[in-house]
């Protein structure tokens, strides 16, 4: 069965850093269709970081030149650096990957409105002022 296990969460000043972990197992891990997201009670998951479906990195605007996505591929393991934390970015974050082999599209279609089919139970990561 497939298992998605986020850890690295925890509470930071603005201006902190933490580095997420998301450790994969349970199906053939690929390095395309997977990724980072966030939600906040009352609001609307929102894309972080993806790898789209030709393994390109792509991020949501408002993370840009802050967050990096990486994978280490012989490790099933997939990360996401932050720097820079703001109070804005306060929210559960979840890895989530597409299991069933489909095509999740590329650039802004995979990180804005691609429904990935595999979720993480999520790590929470808190920005205070």
């Amino acid at each position: 069965q497939v298992q998605l296990v986020e850890s690295g969460g925890g509470s930071v000043q603005a201006g902190g850093s933490l580095r997420l972990s998301c450790v994969a197992s349970g199906y053939a891990y690929s390095s395309h269709c997977l990724g980072w997201f966030r939600q906040t009670p009352g609001k609307e998951r929102e894309g972080v970081a993806v790898y789209d479906a030709h393994g390109t990195a792509v991020y949501a605007d408002s993370v840009k030149g802050r967050f990096t996505i990486s994978q280490e591929y012989d490790k099933n393991t997939l990360y996401l650096q932050m720097n820079s934390l703001k109070p804005e970015d306060t929210a559960m974050y979840y890895c989530a990957a597409e299991t069933r082999g489909r095509w999740c599209g590329s650039g802004w279609f995979s990180v804005t409105f691609y429904e990935y089919n595999s979720w993480g139970q999520g790590t929470q990561v808190t920005v205070s002022s």
